[in-house]
């Protein structure tokens, strides 16, 4: 945050920095189409607010106080980044950068396939994303929205729904030396399971008729690793389907036993809800409803 109290007007800022460059009140009262009055008041309301001298007036010139030179010098570069601005948002006025956390698998093979569809559509954003595992504080980050998995259980943000998930037992072909007959026939292996979600392994149980069971398994952080290390022989493990449709295409995994199961929470995308959301995101929110209704 800065201080308003010590924020100078832009006018008294411009009139300053055009004595500076000019080094007569004149002259920057006629390249500001101001009268040499108006140019003066402004310098003294500046001075006041400031509360430290800034000029030494010489006869018919002024000259600015050493440290009126370096506080020139800086204000000239606000005036310049504070130009840039004004002209950016004139001529990109629904543009800029969005900025979205992502969840990494949902990230890579939903949402990375679609985005090019997004930039056709809206050229005037740039679309930055960075991965994010858990819910956090948006006020404390550059994070315009998130993609969140789970219920609508993060505070302070609205949400769209995006897609609910299914989950699918899996394995690689020839892992198991017979097919299974029962659901609890899994419990005679090893089992493969997200570290954030225990429970999937005895809720698949329940679904098939076998509750009461939460079988132990080895954990991993990242759906992308725990479904190479099935395919490499490890175990068996719950995917979502959409994240697995390709390997199941190629033969590279096969369904063990039983259909699909529905997991108990949905992708969202997410944002504040305490804040005007941006043009940027307002684009990408209308553009991700497009790609839901298909």
């Amino acid at each position: 945050m800065f201080a308003r109290r010590y924020l100078p007007s832009v006018p008294s800022l411009l009139a300053l920095e055009a004595v500076a460059r000019l080094g007569t009140a004149s002259a920057a009262a006629a390249e500001l189409n101001l009268t040499q009055g108006a140019i003066s008041r402004q310098l003294q309301v500046l001075e006041g607010q400031l509360g430290v001298a800034l000029l030494i007036r010489d006869k018919h010139r002024l000259r600015l106080t050493p440290a009126a030179l370096d506080f020139v010098a800086e204000a000239r570069r606000a005036l310049q980044t504070l130009s840039q601005a004004s002209l950016t948002l004139r001529a990109n006025p629904t543009g800029g950068s969005l900025n979205l956390a992502i969840l990494p698998a949902f990230g890579v093979n939903w949402l990375a396939p679609r985005l090019a569809r997004f930039a056709q559509a809206h050229a005037e954003v740039t679309v930055n994303l960075s991965t994010r595992l858990k819910p956090f504080d948006f006020a404390t980050t550059a994070f315009d929205a998130a993609i969140h998995y789970g219920r609508q259980d993060w505070p302070g943000v609205e949400y769209l729904k995006l897609m609910d998930e299914e989950l699918i037992a899996v394995t690689a072909p020839g892992f198991l030396p017979a097919p299974l007959t029962r659901a609890a026939d899994i419990l005679h292996h090893p089992l493969l399971q997200l570290e954030s979600r225990p429970g999937d392994w005895g809720r698949w149980l329940a679904y098939h008729g076998e509750a009461g069971t939460r079988p132990p398994a080895m954990l991993f952080d990242q759906f992308s690793t725990m479904s190479q290390a099935a395919i490499h022989g490890l175990g068996l493990v719950l995917m979502p389907r959409f994240l697995i449709s390709r390997e199941l295409a190629e033969g590279r995994l096969v369904s063990v036993w039983g259909g699909a199961v529905k997991a108990l929470g949905s992708y969202y995308l997410v944002w504040p809800d305490t804040t005007p959301a941006r043009a940027p995101l307002v684009s990408f929110r209308k553009w991700l409803e497009g790609e839901i209704a298909v």
